[in-house]
């Protein structure tokens, strides 16, 4: 199936800033996840993110958060799964049946969320270039386990080019002038 702008919202997990240093390849990681917000943004997508323990963790990472519309769309969680406190599906649109999941740690809150979002029977989309872990291994054996349960891994370009769904448009210059280059 094909991403839907329509349908689709795009869920930031606890990229933060005591966390980011820890994570393997922390910076590109944050660089694709937060390229996504901004093309996000750009086509009017909703965009979600979640903070795991803010108070030991850290907030979301400041060039991360200023993109962010409000502090509205940041929802503080202790749980690792964002879908547990039932606080993310609250702040979500009934029409937002498809989850593009960017975000750390893959094989913890990334995962369990994701397998919450799909026990919810939502199609979820896992971009690969935007989440990490602290060890490679733990992040491939998380890719690895949430497609096997239905989720999709897809890479930032492909959720981008599926978004836009054609060229010619005033979107689709803009997005290609801005980030495709």
């Amino acid at each position: 199936m094909r991403i839907q702008a329509l349908d689709s919202v795009l869920l930031v997990v606890d990229l933060q800033t005591r966390l980011l240093p820890a994570i393997c390849e922390g910076e590109v990681v944050l660089a694709n996840a937060t390229w996504l917000v901004d093309v996000a943004k750009n086509l009017n997508i909703s965009v979600l993110a979640t903070e795991q323990y803010p108070q030991g963790l850290g907030f979301t990472e400041a060039n991360l958060r200023a993109r962010l519309s409000d502090d509205s769309t940041i929802i503080e969680k202790i749980h690792f799964s964002a879908v547990t406190e039932g606080k993310l599906l609250k702040h979500a649109n009934a029409h937002h049946q498809q989850w593009v999941v960017v975000g750390t740690e893959a094989h913890v809150c990334v995962q369990q969320t994701v397998l919450d979002l799909l026990a919810q029977r939502l199609q979820v989309f896992v971009v690969e270039d935007a989440v990490g872990s602290r060890k490679p291994r733990d992040k491939i054996l998380a890719l690895e386990r949430m497609r096997q349960n239905g989720a999709e891994i897809v890479s930032r370009e492909m959720v981008a080019f599926e978004w836009l769904g054609q060229a010619n448009t005033p979107e689709f210059r803009e997005v290609l002038k801005q980030f495709l280059r």
